[in-house]
């Protein structure tokens, strides 16, 4: 945009001088088209190109949401010592000046995978994925002291601090701890992180995904294996348990029932043999008797029996 409106003045100014515009410069006295005379046209265009190459003009627009900040390159006060906060477009000389900006809203980074060493020394891998911010007052602050863009600043400064704040982390966890507890050791690592760049930024969001080397990750499986059969074998008793206990339950609801029972019926036959006085068994045979006379009756005492004689009909 900037190098447009420069080629187009630069253009408009050389082409004054050299006469581009005047009708006379391409005709002559009988009308004829000077060919000759386009190099003036050739010459202007030429100029304003190199005029628009090597301008020091340049401008640059601060985004809402960011910080910019103008530093002199000359001067007895160049580079850290004059700076200034700008918004907006800003023109400046890139000859003299340059323009950092520095976004205040949330950034996201993922890096790359680095090695970690766990108290014990055994080694780890992680790639750190995290959130952080600037914070907007101090950036003028932060730029003279890291005198760096946010890109370079992001892969340097920042960066040793995570993965330093996560070594120094990992040193006071086991290898067992970190995966047992890995939100405690995460958050412990966000706070160091804190301590040491709250100055200029705020980190959060921080994620290790660390992975463990191959011998203790087998391991891990294995522990988790062995915790899970036994579980499964603790629950297979309580379910055993309970099993006995049903049964046993059971019986004894059996034996309460048969005891229940058989108290009833020695009840019922006590107080039947007890009802049974001499008079009403001749009752009951009585009740029984069908009227008939019995034809054999045995003689007392003689051992002999008596056949008697039947009724007619």
């Amino acid at each position: 945009m900037i190098s447009l409106f420069i080629f187009i003045i630069a253009f408009v100014i050389f082409a004054l001088v050299l006469q581009v515009f005047r009708r006379n410069t391409y005709r002559d006295a009988e009308g004829g088209f000077r060919f000759v005379n386009l190099w003036r046209l050739l010459a202007a265009t030429v100029l304003s190109l190199v005029v628009t190459a090597i301008n020091p003009i340049d401008v640059e627009r601060i985004d809402a949401g960011s910080v910019g900040i103008k530093v002199s390159n000359i001067g007895d006060n160049r580079g850290v010592g004059k700076t200034e906060y700008v918004t907006g477009w800003v023109f400046y000389n890139s000859w003299i000046s340059r323009i950092y900006e520095f976004p205040i809203h949330q950034q996201h980074i993922d890096y790359e995978e680095a090695d970690i060493v766990t108290k014990g020394g055994f080694r780890a891998t992680i790639k750190p994925s995290f959130n952080y911010s600037i914070n907007a007052g101090n950036v003028g602050n932060m730029f003279q002291n890291l005198r760096v863009g946010v890109k370079e600043m992001e892969q340097g400064w920042l960066k040793n601090a995570i993965v330093g704040s996560v070594n120094d982390v990992a040193n006071r966890y086991t290898v067992d701890s970190i995966f047992n507890h890995r939100e405690e050791f995460e958050s412990s690592i966000v706070k160091e992180c804190n301590k040491r760049v709250s100055q200029w930024f705020n980190v959060s969001q921080l994620r290790t995904n660390i992975v463990p080397p191959k011998e203790i990750s087998e391991s891990i499986v294995a522990k988790t294996r062995a915790i899970q059969e036994v579980q499964v074998a603790e629950n297979q008793r309580q379910v055993a348990v309970a099993e006995a206990e049903r049964k046993i339950a059971e019986a004894r609801g059996d034996s309460a029932e048969a005891v229940i029972k058989a108290a009833g019926r020695a009840e019922a036959i006590k107080k039947e043999q007890l009802s049974l006085t001499p008079l009403y068994i001749d009752y009951i045979k009585v009740q029984k008797w069908s009227g008939q006379v019995p034809t054999t009756v045995a003689g007392g005492g003689s051992g002999f029996m008596i056949q008697l004689p039947r009724d007619k009909e």
